[in-house]
């Protein structure tokens, strides 16, 4: 699996998106594009879909939400996170779903500020 050919399409507007995709960069060579400014007819999808959630679109495969990120992981690396996103199944979607509708919390604004820090 190469990242390079992956494209990440992520809420530009959105914190923990960013930092997120910022630390994703410090290991992997990622086109990520926020949706806002995507050309999403290019990947056939719609606004109402990315604002739901991370997108990520590769030759063979799309993968959205909680799989998109497991992806990522995987690609970076952190094999173990992504095995535990996967294997939990709706328990992941679930976790991916809240962290999603959750975004300007006390705890995704602590886990943004982590991620944020990671240099």
């Amino acid at each position: 699996m190469s990242a390079s050919e992956a494209t990440v399409i992520y809420d530009g507007d959105c914190r923990l998106c960013q930092a997120s995709v910022n630390w994703l960069r410090f290991k992997l060579d990622i086109a990520a594009v926020p949706f806002q400014s995507a050309n999403l007819e290019r990947f056939g999808l719609t606004r109402e879909e990315c604002v739901k959630e991370v997108i990520v679109h590769t030759a063979s495969a799309t993968y959205r939400g909680a799989a998109a990120v497991a992806y990522l992981l995987r690609a970076r690396g952190n094999g173990f996170a992504s095995f535990l996103i996967t294997a939990s199944g709706p328990l992941g979607r679930f976790g991916y779903h809240w962290v999603a509708t959750h975004r300007n919390s006390a705890p995704i604004k602590l886990l943004t500020r982590l991620i944020e820090l990671q240099r």
